[in-house]
């Protein structure tokens, strides 16, 4: 990776610039682990999880008796 910094008047580091390809590739990897977490959690609490088709089953049917 080729990182630069910007530095204050101090020569402290308080910005980095990377290249857009490795800014994508770590934004790609926080949003997998993102859902990594998501299913974690969902698989710890223990709630009776419902199949894709009968969780929309059941959106539609909500949204039709509005």
């Amino acid at each position: 990776m080729n990182t630069k910094y910007v530095t204050d008047n101090k020569g402290k580091k308080v910005e980095v610039i990377i290249p857009i390809k490795d800014y994508q590739k770590i934004i790609e990897e926080l949003e997998d682990l993102k859902d990594v977490r998501a299913y974690d959690k969902a698989k710890a609490s223990k709630e009776v999880s419902v199949p894709i088709d009968e969780a929309f089953k059941m959106i539609e049917k909500k949204r039709k008796a509005r």
